[in-house]
């Protein structure tokens, strides 16, 4: 059973030699505990019924015709508490775009290290966006057009987006900003209304997608 300050993760991914790297990545780190493996969508769904992970680990890509993104969608519908981290081995935009959509907090690449990938799941669990170097670098390219999202966005709320993008709570950024936390989500609220989203992480994923702020 796990410690009452753990964050409790699962992993989902057909193949064992992958889970099993994972498996002895978290294995010495103290403040998560592994609760399950899954190798497909319908085992991941009931295990997230009887183990209540915190953070999910989800692979991109799956036997048959099963997905990460298919996968994380069903999740974030069903347990919407319940955070999903993709891991793939590719990092092409629409994918990406497609987990964000999904619900996904994070899309990470297969091979991080241990330290980074126990400081995504905390991130995660805490309700950051966690995305890799190199998915920052494809949301950030420059696609042939441009559109007038975030166009209509004030400096206030592009000031605000920056440090949503950052992965600060709304806590962190009026302490920033020093105004109030009040302030804050009102500023968050209008930001999400004119970009046509529903949260953190496809704000800043959309953000970096069309450059919209600069990098704090």
């Amino acid at each position: 059973m796990s410690e009452p300050n753990t964050i409790r993760v699962l992993t989902v991914d057909d193949h064992e030699l992958l889970r099993r790297g994972i498996r002895f990545s978290l294995l010495p780190v103290a403040d998560l505990d592994l609760v399950g493996e899954a190798q497909d969508i319908e085992e991941v769904l009931q295990m997230c019924a009887e183990l209540e992970p915190n953070v999910v680990l989800m692979d991109m890509r799956m036997g048959g015709d099963q997905d990460g993104i298919q996968a994380t969608k069903l999740i974030r519908d069903q347990f919407p508490q319940i955070q999903v981290i993709i891991l793939s081995s590719f990092y092409d935009k629409q994918l990406v775009q497609g987990a964000m959509q999904a619900g996904a907090i994070g899309y990470l690449i297969k091979g991080v290290s241990g330290d980074d990938l126990a400081d995504a799941i905390r991130g995660a669990h805490a309700g950051r966006p966690v995305l890799a170097a190199e998915t920052l670098s494809a949301l950030a390219a420059p696609t042939p057009q441009q559109s007038n999202v975030g166009q209509d966005l004030t400096a206030r709320e592009k000031e605000v987006l920056a440090f949503l993008v950052a992965g600060l709570s709304n806590g962190a950024i009026a302490q920033k900003m020093h105004v109030s936390v009040a302030a804050v989500k009102y500023h968050v609220s209008n930001i999400f209304s004119k970009l046509n989203v529903s949260n953190r992480t496809e704000a800043a994923t959309l953000a970096l997608e069309h450059n919209l702020v600069d990098k704090k």
